[in-house]
């Protein structure tokens, strides 16, 4: 069966605490755009990511705020910064590696919390059963084109809350060529 990929680009989540931090008291997320995920988005909101190594400008936040502040970033972009945090499920930080998220009022350093996401696929408990799926931890995606080949250990982000889409980080993408809309084959 086919399903969409959608291309995610470093990012970062915040608590409620820490958007205030770096953004000052009372602070909210205004929206940039919608997310296909249902209640995500884009914000207009900016920050840096710093290592004692490098830093990364201009990088997003996500809303709405979370229950835990969370940076994704590719391996690539873990180069740069000199770390080498591991590949997670989105949440799963404890023991992640350390960086420092600057805005225009302040700054949080993480002891942990940066992540390079798994490749996954959002999913709902319906379309689970209905694919035959169930029981199923990680599969196994197409991808056509010049670049096509077999992207292994994609996860099933099974929830109630989601749209039927395939996450990639930048680095996967490229290997492949792929962009945002384009088509996999769950195999």
């Amino acid at each position: 069966m086919n399903v969409s990929i959608g291309v995610s680009n470093r990012h970062v989540h915040l608590t409620k605490e820490h958007l205030e931090i770096l953004f000052g008291k009372d602070y909210k997320l205004e929206k940039k755009s919608d997310l296909n995920q249902p209640g995500q988005y884009s914000s207009t909101s900016l920050v840096t990511l710093k290592t004692e190594k490098d830093e990364i400008n201009n990088v997003r936040v996500l809303g709405p705020v979370r229950d835990y502040t969370q940076v994704e970033i590719s391996k690539t972009d873990a180069y740069k910064l000199g770390i080498n945090p591991p590949i997670r499920n989105s949440g799963d930080i404890k023991g992640s590696s350390k960086i420092t998220i600057i805005g225009p009022k302040g700054r949080v350093d993480l002891n942990e919390g940066c992540i390079i996401a798994t490749r996954h696929i959002h999913i709902l408990p319906k379309q689970v059963k209905a694919y035959n799926l169930e029981g199923i931890e990680k599969v196994n995606v197409k991808i056509n084109g010049e670049k096509g080949g077999i992207i292994t250990n994609v996860y099933l982000k099974v929830s109630d809350e989601s749209y039927f889409e395939m996450h990639l980080d930048t680095d996967d993408a490229n290997a492949h060529l792929v962009k945002n809309g384009d088509i996999g084959e769950i195999l």
